[in-house]
């Protein structure tokens, strides 16, 4: 067994019907020209066969007391992959809306606790050919930085490569699959790392009485900040990267300032045609990977969390950009001075707010922690391949939250940033209305800088 970090046990206990705690990820492939009919079927039967199952992936909730749930992770003894990877289909002409409404269904069922956290699917049946990909992985399994870079390394740059890597046979390259510590030697090590983030809280603390960052409850209530249901909608798209680093060289910013802005002129339109535009700024949790490059994919999760002000009061889109690169530098500033477990403390006290949703008449509060997350996350920068399959599109998907009813989640492909929107399906009409409104948007950002 394995001892949890307090975070990723959060994640568990927080888990609810409404609330499933799994991130995924959504890959289009473009077979290769000389792909027969039953390359799909062979692709999955290969996958089905890779039953050397690495340890992160036998993963699953330990139990005590007959059934009480406990601090530990258990590991089961097999991995029944016929129940963990599934193929299904899409009715013919196998249209993206298709396969958005089964990714929503699939993003809104809760993974079992008694099996080990993880799924996936092998969709075929899309127009053109294409197949599709989605995988799901509880939170407390792993953060969406992390399993997004694990399916990256299954993925090749050699396009005539056919080797099949799969996610759950892939050990991680800076720990020896042998060396299991004793629960005993991993409270051990836990402990002083404990001490010394209580110590580093007080120190975080500071960063946010000296006013140097954006503060939790400051806000505006949107309709976005409510009780979800259970149900998901999924909304996708793509742009050129060029596009992107357009923009960043005429300004000056970076590539993430340039996300958080398109996301905040979405935004800004989403709701202004539903006459829900609020008078003050909205305000968006990003995530800030914290991992060395010597800990690309390690288990668990690492990152912090930074409040950022997406200047949606602005109605000019240049100035609303200048707007979100100030607030996220002076944010930065101050994550940048401090140390890992300092860092970790500072983001606890940021997102602790979020614990006040669970107390009745909370949403009557004239403040929310933050409207939403957005994340960035990048991704290959050559083209990529599964068996000779090229990834074409790779959206990410993520988490809403009683209180934060969307998610917008980023990633880039080779020369294309793809956005992956997750929304309650009740509290967030028309999800993929934000796809139009983020063309619209880069298109107002491009002429307004370059």
């Amino acid at each position: 067994m394995d001892l949890l970090n307090p975070v990723d046990a959060i994640f568990l206990a927080l888990e609810s019907r409404e609330h499933p705690m799994h991130v995924g990820g959504l890959q289009l492939f473009e077979p290769p020209a000389e792909a027969g009919d039953d390359f799909v079927r062979s692709l999955y039967d290969e996958a089905r066969a890779a039953t050397d199952v690495q340890q992160r992936f036998r993963r699953h909730q330990g139990r005590i007391l007959g059934g009480f749930s406990s601090m530990l992770w258990s590991h089961a003894d097999e991995v029944d992959l016929g129940y963990h990877l599934r193929r299904c289909a899409l009715p013919a002409p196998g249209r993206d809306a298709e396969l958005l409404d089964l990714t929503g269904r699939l993003h809104s069922a809760l993974l079992d606790r008694h099996r080990p956290l993880w799924e996936g699917r092998i969709i075929e049946g899309l127009a053109g050919g294409r197949f599709a990909v989605y995988v799901k992985v509880h939170h407390a399994l792993m953060d969406g930085v992390s399993a997004l870079r694990l399916l990256q390394r299954t993925l090749t740059e050699d396009p005539y490569d056919t080797r099949l890597r799969t996610p759950w046979t892939m050990g991680r390259p800076d720990r020896d699959p042998d060396a299991v510590e004793s629960l005993w030697e991993q409270a051990r090590k836990s402990l002083p790392r404990l001490m010394t983030g209580v110590g580093g809280a007080a120190a975080a603390g500071r960063a946010l009485t000296a006013g140097r960052l954006e503060l939790p409850l400051s806000a505006p209530p949107t309709m976005f900040n409510g009780p979800i249901g259970g149900a998901r909608s999924i909304a996708v798209g793509s742009w050129p990267l060029a596009r992107i680093h357009a923009v960043r060289r005429a300004t000056g910013v970076t590539v993430n300032d340039v996300v958080l802005a398109l996301s905040a002129g979405a935004l800004r339109a989403y709701l202004a045609e539903r006459n829900a535009l609020p008078d003050k700024p909205l305000t968006a949790m990003v995530p800030v990977n914290l991992r060395s490059a010597a800990e690309p994919d390690s288990d668990g999760n690492m990152v912090a969390a930074v409040l950022c002000s997406l200047g949606t009061d602005i109605a000019d889109p240049a100035r609303r950009l200048a707007a979100i690169n100030a607030s996220m530098r002076r944010s930065k500033q101050v994550f940048e001075q401090l140390p890992r477990l300092e860092a970790m403390a500072l983001s606890a006290l940021l997102l602790s707010p979020l614990g006040m949703t669970l107390v009745p008449g909370f949403q009557a509060l004239p403040r929310v922690p933050f409207n939403l997350v957005i994340s960035n996350v990048p991704g290959p920068r050559k083209p990529v391949y599964l068996q000779g399959a090229r990834l074409e599109s790779n959206y990410p998907l993520s988490i809403p939250f009683d209180g934060q009813a969307m998610n917008i989640t980023v990633t880039s492909t080779a020369d294309t940033l793809d956005f992956g929107l997750v929304g309650c399906r009740r509290s967030v009409p028309q999800l993929t209305r934000m796809i139009g409104h983020l063309d619209a948007a880069l298109r107002e950002l491009e002429h307004a800088t370059i």
